[in-house]
């Protein structure tokens, strides 16, 4: 069977340091880190009292009330990366062939503020264990089903085709492209909007990474908390967010004229059957999906030319990645750059590897490869070239992009130059 080539044609981000993509981009080139103090609820009694929120205001962002009211955070950001993304691909607002044109959103736990704040409400700031519905919204329901992120999408976008939720986790936003990249692979569809977006900043998620110790508690100290690759890291740092994005069959983005910020030529996930937050040493789930995908895009790892990590900034993590990275690429892993943008914008769940995509797009399009902000001490154990501090200037055709989640998720996805690869 032919494999038909998808290319990407828009982009649309909600991130902390910035709404749109020349804020995003602006943000991670500068290197100056976003995370604060927690606003959005008081966290005082928490062990981490920080995270990287962002400053949106959806009236502001174009939604109007009866969206507001009816939408979770979560909702409102991918809705607005949606409009960002359609507009900056050059689709008209009504698709041409809307059963051709599908929907597949990650995220990993959804309209979860919305179900929090509503369980406050209703059992009456959980003093109540019998807990009373009159008082609940009657948007309730929409936050309850995982399917409302995708359903938005498609009512903004006139979509009827193939319609999806992702959720994987922390490979959430990673995994949600892949398939919107092997539907119209495969023939599904011509056209996919598609990302990730996840709103975690919320009392219960905080306490229950509180609970297990692996977000910093660098609460003095937040612009330089999540350090990945270094030496002196302490946990990562939760953010927020969200990035959309227009893929399309190449030739039918050609025909219209668009403009292609680069092709997706290679997607795998992989699972290491071996704990729930646990990671093996060795990398080699992680590397089997990085191999699977240059197989599959029919590329040495020579043709790689910067990676973006997962680089949570956890030691069991940054070590994981960094022995897969020698596993898959040889010793070309130690002539690539690799760095994480993490450091900037947090670790937003099932965002972040949508917001990692965008980052790679930027870079191929711009030829500018972000830096892994506040890596000072390099762990020496973590001995490859992770771009510390500063941007570097260096033209890339390839990027490889890869996550990792609990349950042992793990995900690789190669980007590249149209030219690069062969029909």
């Amino acid at each position: 069977m032919n494999r038909r080539r998808v290319a990407l044609t828009g982009i649309g981000v909600v991130a902390p340091g910035g709404i749109g993509v020349k804020a995003f981009w602006d943000r991670l080139l500068s290197g100056r880190s976003a995370i604060r103090r927690i606003s959005l609820f008081d966290p005082t009694n928490f062990r981490s009292r920080i995270a990287a929120e962002c400053d949106f205001d959806p009236k502001r962002e174009g939604l109007s009330p009866q969206e507001a009211r009816r939408m979770d955070r979560c909702v409102q950001f991918a809705a607005v990366a949606a409009r960002e993304a359609l507009a900056d691909s050059g689709l008209k607002s009504t698709p041409s062939e809307p059963h051709r044109t599908g929907v597949s959103i990650g995220s990993a736990v959804g309209c979860t503020m919305s179900l929090e704040d509503e369980y406050v409400v209703v059992s009456d700031g959980g003093r109540k264990w019998q807990v009373d519905p009159a008082y609940a919204t009657p948007h309730l329901y929409l936050s309850l089903i995982p399917s409302t992120l995708a359903a938005e999408v498609a009512w903004l976008a006139g979509a009827e085709g193939p319609s999806a939720v992702i959720s994987n986790g922390c490979t959430s936003g990673l995994d949600a492209v892949g398939h919107a990249f092997q539907l119209i692979e495969e023939g599904s569809a011509d056209v996919m909007i598609t990302g990730a977006s996840d709103a975690p900043i919320s009392p219960i998620s905080v306490a229950c990474f509180d609970a297990i110790k692996a977000t910093s508690p660098n609460n003095d100290d937040p612009e330089h908390a999540s350090r990945p690759f270094d030496m002196n890291r302490d946990g990562f740092v939760l953010g927020e967010g969200s990035a959309v994005f227009v893929l399309e069959e190449l030739e039918h983005a050609r025909r219209r004229g668009a403009h292609i910020y680069c092709e997706v030529v290679g997607f795998a996930c992989r699972a290491n059957a071996y704990h729930m937050t646990g990671l093996r040493p060795d990398g080699e789930e992680m590397a089997e999906a990085i191999r699977v995908a240059m197989r599959q895009a029919r590329m040495e790892p020579e043709r790689i030319g910067y990676i973006n990590a997962h680089g949570s900034s956890t030691r069991q993590n940054d070590r994981h990645e960094t022995a897969a990275f020698k596993k898959s690429l040889g010793a070309h892993a130690y002539a690539v750059p690799v760095s994480s943008i993490k450091s900037v914008i947090g670790h937003s769940l099932g965002a972040i590897g949508s917001l990692e995509i965008a980052a790679c797009a930027l870079t191929i399009q711009r030829g500018v490869i972000p830096p892994t902000a506040n890596l000072r001490t390099p762990d020496p154990e973590c001995d490859l070239d992770y771009v510390p501090q500063v941007p570097r200037e260096q033209r890339v055709d390839v990027v490889l992009s890869v996550g990792s989640g609990f349950g042992g998720f793990q995900t690789a996805m190669l980007l590249a130059r149209p030219k690069e690869v062969s029909s």
